[in-house]
């Protein structure tokens, strides 16, 4: 295996894992169309690994996990700066730009937007919302390619060519990190993520008062692919699933869930990841991969494209359990899951316990706001206080 030779700390580990709907008084219970009352109804245990609070708002989500040894290996080389790539509101760009600052590096960022040649003829201009503003506070020099030209060319030659530039233009030496920090290096992040999760797993026994107590299913997101890969080879390594003398068959079923791309891809670059990582299996990594978890295609609309039922969904998400869902992952992945994954096989997955990884990214749903304002009306009405009020009565009035 190729066990990167160092890792920094910066990450807030480890992460809780929160049984949604623990804490809920029986009058807070929605009506059956609820989420919570559907989970309910099948009796499933749903239970969420918060990888959303790895950091603080500049820093949180899966990324920072990947970071840790991506930024280490940069400093371990002599980079005095970094290159990455992502879209146009990039939680990894903007996680990237964070910790290079922590660790004393120059960002440097490529993204992706349909609006590149509009804010280079300056008759539009990049702003500062969400994941962007974070960006600019972080003095990242960015770069802008639109969708045409990263699927063209993509992204590790655009994020060479910048590296390239800037060695040349500045005599720097720039550290290239590819989009989602998913390589090699970064996707042990969560080689040691499992480990985490294995030894919270004893405090689960312990709080379902059961030695036998198990998880059945773990669902994530996935973009690039390092997430997925890490998790998969190192459940199946946790639960003795991998090499030759795999028997253990108590490994919980895996589903990445796709958010852009086709199921295929996924299967391809994890397992283009896993080689790189130095996986040692008694197969060829392909297939592994393929035993090991089930790709789902949850893109929807496309990439950071939302549909009407998702939007709607993250917003119940959130009025049920007081937890923030974002539109391009950890939202998009956990309704497919839930919706048509689970309701198009309803039997498999009653009485089950599940855990779904929650990756961050809630700074996104900043660019969804005025997709959603038309429905605030209704579940965060504004009401004026009458201070006053007519003849002395202090009324509040709509």
């Amino acid at each position: 295996t190729n066990v990167p030779k160092k890792r920094l700390k910066l990450a807030h580990l480890p992460t809780p894992i929160q049984l949604i709907g623990a804490n809920r008084s029986t009058r807070q219970q929605k009506n059956g169309s609820s989420i919570l009352s559907r989970l309910k109804e099948l009796n499933i245990k749903l239970y969420i690994k918060r990888d959303d609070a790895t950091g603080g708002v500049e820093l949180g989500g899966n990324k920072l996990r990947k970071l840790e040894f991506l930024l280490a290996d940069a400093l371990e080389t002599g980079c005095d700066s970094v290159v990455t790539i992502g879209g146009e509101q990039s939680n990894h760009c903007r996680a990237t730009a964070a910790a290079a600052r922590m660790v004393g590096l120059s960002p440097n960022l490529i993204l992706r937007t349909r609006r590149a040649d509009k804010i280079h003829e300056k008759t539009d201009e990049l702003g500062f919302e969400g994941n962007i503003l974070f960006d600019r506070m972080m003095g990242s020099t960015i770069y802008t390619c639109t969708p045409g030209e990263y699927g063209r060319v993509g992204s590790n030659k655009l994020v060479q060519h910048v590296c390239d530039y800037i060695a040349t233009k500045d005599g720097g030496k720039p550290y290239a990190i590819p989009v989602g920090g998913s390589n090699g290096v970064g996707s042990w992040g969560y080689i040691n993520a499992v480990d985490e999760l294995m030894n919270q797993m004893e405090s689960m026994k312990q709080d379902n008062k059961s030695s036998d107590f198990n998880l059945d299913h773990v669902v994530f997101a996935t973009g690039s692919g390092g997430t997925a890969a890490g998790i998969s080879l190192g459940l199946s390594m946790a639960y003795g699933s991998l090499g030759p003398s795999a028997t253990d068959t108590s490994c919980p079923k895996l589903h990445a869930v796709g958010v852009c791309d086709n199921p295929a891809y996924f299967y391809d670059t994890m397992a283009l990841i896993a080689n790189e990582m130095g996986a040692s299996l008694d197969k060829t990594t392909d297939q592994f991969i393929r035993e090991a978890v089930t790709v789902h295609n949850g893109k929807g609309r496309g990439y950071a494209l939302s549909t009407e039922d998702e939007l709607d969904f993250i917003l119940q998400f959130s009025l049920e359990t007081g937890i923030a869902l974002d539109p391009v992952y950890s939202g998009k992945a956990l309704h497919h899951f839930l919706k048509h994954v689970v309701e198009n096989d309803v039997e498999s997955y009653r009485n089950k316990n599940v855990l779904f990884w929650h990756t961050g990214g809630a700074l996104g749903i900043y660019e969804k706001g005025n997709d959603l304002l038309h429905k605030f009306s209704e579940v965060s009405p504004v009401k004026r206080v009458d201070v006053y009020g007519s003849n002395g009565v202090k009324e509040i009035t709509d």
